[in-house]
């Protein structure tokens, strides 16, 4: 088993344990910046924030880090930089880890051109139609609407987004009534694009490894302005 592994949080206090050296954000950033230059006191938040490392607190609320702690920590960032993956299938990783088995140590390199997120399973058109639940009709009405993109196979994002529009349909709300999402979408990519092109433009192994990283990190911000947006806006519709 790994250094880095460490119980799962169920359950864990929020307080600093009374026994083991503890360390604070910027006496980890000072073990780490060696070996990782550009990690930063909010890439280490992001982590948490995202459930992958799990430090103590103090009574003031500050984060406290446990030799375990690091060690996980770089385990994180080598995974990230030397293997390009991205957070999600680490996160499972560490989670098999957490739970006691002995999973394999992720390490496949993606192939150029590789997608950076987590392949999954995969369904043919009349499996993705059953899993769902959904008719044939809803899933034609989605491909016309281009909600869903037409494909030899689906992965489960895709899976997820047809059982969406399975439970819109019975409110009311069909694939013709979300045409604005693929728009909206493409719209939130030429943003990341943007943001990434300094970062792309360079061909070395370690950038390839912070595009995958900074993509996920700024959709995920996107999701949460864009969430914050629609609570707002029903609160003037449901009292």
């Amino acid at each position: 088993m790994p250094a880095a592994a460490r119980p799962s949080t169920a359950g864990r206090s929020t307080s600093v344990p009374s026994q083991g050296p503890l360390l604070g954000i910027g006496q980890v950033l000072a073990k780490l910046s060696t070996e990782f230059p550009d990690v930063s006191g909010s890439k280490l938040r992001f982590l948490e924030e995202r459930g992958l490392v799990h430090p103590a607190r103090t009574q003031s609320g500050y984060r406290k880090f446990s030799a375990a702690d690091v060690s996980r920590l770089r385990l994180i960032l080598s995974l990230q930089r030397d293997c390009y993956l991205p957070l999600a299938v680490i996160k499972d990783y560490l989670a098999d880890v957490d739970a006691g088995l002995n999973p394999p140590m992720p390490g496949a390199v993606l192939p150029a051109g590789a997608s950076i997120l987590p392949g999954g399973r995969r369904f043919s058109r009349d499996e993705l139609t059953r899993e769902a639940g959904a008719t044939p009709m809803l899933v034609q009405d989605a491909f016309t609407a281009n909600v869903i993109v037409p494909a030899d196979s689906y992965g489960e994002d895709t899976l997820a987004v047809l059982k969406a529009l399975v439970q819109l349909q019975r409110s009311g709300i069909e694939p013709r009534h979300l045409r604005g999402f693929r728009q909206a979408a493409e719209r939130e990519l030429s943003l990341i694009e943007s943001a990434l092109m300094p970062v792309a433009k360079r061909r070395d192994p370690q950038s390839r490894a912070k595009v995958a990283e900074l993509a996920l990190e700024i959709a995920g911000q996107l999701e949460v302005v864009r969430s914050s947006l629609i609570r707002a806006a029903l609160g003037r519709i449901v009292p």
